[in-house]
């Protein structure tokens, strides 16, 4: 998890008539956690430069239009070997740390087709963030209300900074746990449980989970109105610059949300990322997990290699496609 100040590094889509390829995955479990910052009973959140090493890392070249959908089946159906062998053969050829793991899942957004890699469960860090907002948004919307001007600004804070405060208010907000789990039930994700108490940072997912959360945002058919959806695209669409890593190196505009966490008992990185992004003219939904790289310079380098990895191999299991021209909801 992480706060926000200078130099931190910082489901269900509308439905189509063409077949959605969806599977799950994800990547290695993990012990106690521990960065500067917000105090835990078994550790610490992330705090910031003083705690977390510089990391060079890609500016993404913009944020993905907060117009733009994905055209993806809501009935996810079982992913084509020929697909699934071209995602492994192409995850094979990322350079993976010594006792390091990584997970990837993709959608195209103008196919709705689905590929992953990896079967395990990670910590969320600060991903969870996105999940936290989604939670908040639905029960707002039960409730018949729009967001209060300060849940508005915990959110923008939340997304835009990382900043772990307003991720603490708001998760008392939802309920916690209890209330994150309640809405992830509706959205569809089936191995992602809130983690104890205070501790929203230690909940557990997996990359095709993620893949389904991305699903709700940046799709149409949604448990999340048109307006709830537009929200958090726009904040994901304005990290601020030295969080602007991850999937952002897999293409030319992107909508994200990054975590990273240092482990209390190994002093090892969780680092992760999750989003959209436009390759080529074609949109994508990209979840990469990963954990134990000694640094959080080299979590970032595996992380966006494995990003580029896993859209260069979708984009290759589609020959023919061409660039995506009319997103859902466009």
């Amino acid at each position: 998890m992480e706060s926000s100040p200078s130099g931190r590094r910082g489901r269900r889509a509308r439905r189509s008539r063409r077949p959605l390829l969806f599977a799950v995955l994800a990547v290695v479990a993990m012990g106690g956690v521990a960065a500067g910052g917000t105090v835990y009973v078994t550790g610490r959140a992330h705090s910031g430069a003083g705690t977390v090493p510089s990391a060079p890392s890609p500016a993404a070249s913009g944020a993905a239009a907060t117009g733009e959908e994905a055209a993806a089946e809501s009935t996810a159906q079982p992913v084509t070997a020929d697909r699934e062998a071209l995602l492994a053969r192409a995850m094979a050829s990322v350079t993976v740390p010594s006792g390091a793991r990584v997970s990837a899942a993709v959608l195209a957004t103008g196919s709705g087709r689905s590929a992953a890699y990896g079967t395990d469960a990670f910590d969320t860090a600060s991903i969870v963030k996105v999940d936290v907002l989604a939670a908040l948004l639905l029960q707002a919307q039960d409730a018949g209300r729009e967001l209060t001007a300060a849940e508005r600004a915990y959110a923008t804070k939340m997304i835009e900074n990382s900043d772990n405060t307003s991720a603490t208010a708001l998760w008392h907000a939802i309920g916690r746990a209890g209330g994150l789990d309640a809405a992830n039930e509706r959205f569809g994700l089936t191995r992602t449980s809130g983690g104890d108490g205070d501790l929203w940072g230690l909940t557990r997912t997996t990359a095709a989970d993620q893949l389904v959360l991305l699903r709700q945002v940046f799709g149409e058919d949604s448990e999340l109105s048109a307006a709830s959806r537009a929200f958090v695209r726009k904040l994901m669409g304005s990290v601020q610059a030295d969080q602007q890593w991850g999937v952002s190196a897999a293409g030319s505009s992107w909508a994200l949300k990054n975590g990273w966490l240092a482990r209390s008992t190994t002093g090892l990185w969780d680092v992760n990322s999750v989003g959209r992004v436009t390759a080529d003219g074609a949109g994508y939904l990209v979840a990469v997990l990963s954990r134990g790289t000694a640094t959080q310079a080299e979590g970032i380098a595996l992380v966006e290699a494995a990003a580029k990895a896993a859209v260069s191999a979708f984009a290759a299991a589609s020959p023919g496609t061409g660039p995506e021209t009319a997103s859902a909801g466009s």
